[in-house]
């Protein structure tokens, strides 16, 4: 009897392709926010920047993007020194990266009713293994030094004769960068599965999966929609000026930063801050002028911003209307038999996550200083420095956020029960 060589071994059932699965998350959501940072500089003039930093720039708004740090620093030895910090989130490039990616992550898998919590697991520590060596290449390319104006004639010419050029390099901490793009993979995903009709999940989770879902479906429904209007408001505004690439570059970085501040706002919720300086305000300009109202702390909220443009109360129109879809929502998609009270506790919970979210997500701390011959002080942003603070007054605003959620999740789960019996039976 002839025998046949036996067969070449082949990899594991599904070992390859949950690689490549977590690879194509990775570079499609890498991919999408790299684009939209290139196109957001490029819209702001960062292609103008000397010496190639066009591109370490793009590396550290993307850094930005995950939630990673850089770092500012420079000078010219002894005779002039310069200070600057800034923490903001890009949140146009953020939020982008995170839908492309949990797309990309929750597609494949909505043929399977359940999945194993094992399989599960190995396509969260797949994806974020190649998500952490990504970050890390994109973390090390964001570094540059590049010189700096003082803005003063005298100072110029003085640092000028004597060769003195103050200079301000950045570079991404890479440690943090790594462990913050990794917890905010993890919160990406987790956003995923809770809202996604048809993710599957281990079947011990899927009935928490039906009381997590409804209200955080809604909450995340309401943060896109405020995304949406104002990117239609945006491009309105945009093609109404002489000069629209701000505007623009806005829409490509920023826009969820203004829409959902908005949201806050509308909500009754507060922040503090200031703008000190040269430095431009990448915010509408009735925000801006509300932080430049004051020599310091100044608080923003529906009353301060009405003072500028009466147009804010809109705001709060706005926030009654989305708040009650949300509660309309939530009471549709909510298990059958659950309680008025259960669904606007669930709505209140959701609530005050999203405000978590965006009070952190919101926050803008920017400064730099610069001396040049113990001439202004590095820490001073007044004179030869500037400053943007934007801080969330936080605890107030979750409790705003939860209570807007208990009356709008008990309003629409009252509205969807009263619609039911008052349709005729079949």
């Amino acid at each position: 009897m002839t025998r046949h060589p036996a067969p070449a071994p082949h990899p594991a059932p599904g070992l390859t392709h949950g690689w490549l699965h977590a690879l194509a998350a990775v570079v499609a959501g890498y991919a999408v926010m790299v684009v939209l940072a290139a196109l957001g500089l490029w819209l702001a003039g960062a292609s103008e920047l000397p010496q190639g930093a066009f591109l370490p720039v793009i590396a550290a708004t993307v850094v930005m993007a995950v939630g990673g740090r850089i770092g500012l620093e420079g000078g010219a030895g002894a005779i002039a020194q310069s200070d600057a910090a800034v923490t903001a989130v890009p949140l146009s490039v953020a939020l982008a990266g995170a839908l492309v990616t949990a797309y990309v992550v929750v597609r494949p898998l909505r043929r399977h009713a359940v999945v194993s919590g094992d399989r599960l697991l190995w396509l969260f520590v797949r994806t974020g293994v190649l998500w952490a060596l990504v970050t890390l290449l994109i973390a090390l390319g964001a570094r540059h030094t590049f010189t700096v104006s003082t803005g003063e004639d005298f100072l110029g010419d003085l640092g000028d004769l004597l060769g003195i050029t103050p200079t301000v390099g950045f570079r991404a901490d890479v440690p943090v960068t790594v462990v913050a793009g990794l917890l905010w993979l993890a919160i990406v995903l987790l956003l995923a599965f809770a809202v996604s009709r048809r993710a599957p999940l281990p079947s011990r989770l899927v009935p928490v999966h039906s009381v997590v879902r409804p209200a955080a479906r809604a909450m995340v429904g309401v943060l896109l929609v405020y995304v949406a209007v104002g990117a239609v408001i945006a491009v309105v505004t945009a093609f109404t000026r002489a000069e629209p690439a701000d505007s623009f570059a806005v829409v490509f970085l920023g826009l969820p930063n203004v829409a959902w501040l908005a949201l806050g706002i509308g909500m009754g919720a507060s922040w503090h801050g200031s703008v000190q300086g040269a430095l431009g305000v990448p915010m509408p300009e009735a925000l801006a002028a509300v932080l430049r109202s004051g020599d310091g702390d100044v608080t923003l909220d529906l009353a301060s911003l009405s003072e500028r443009d009466g147009r804010a109360w809109w705001l709060v129109v706005a926030a009654v209307v989305a708040m009650l879809g949300a509660g309309w929502a939530t009471a549709r998609r909510a298990p059958p038999g659950t309680g008025h009270v259960r669904n606007a506790l669930h709505l209140a919970a959701a609530s005050a996550v999203a405000m978590l979210l965006i009070g952190v997500l919101t926050r803008i701390d920017a400064h730099y200083g610069l001396s040049l011959f113990g001439i202004g002080d590095p820490s001073d942003t007044g004179g030869l420095g500037g400053s943007i603070v934007l801080l969330p007054n936080l605890l107030p605003a979750i409790g705003i956020a939860a209570l807007w959620g208990v009356a709008a999740g008990l309003l629409g789960s009252m509205a969807t029960r009263l619609l039911a019996r008052s349709r005729p039976p079949r």
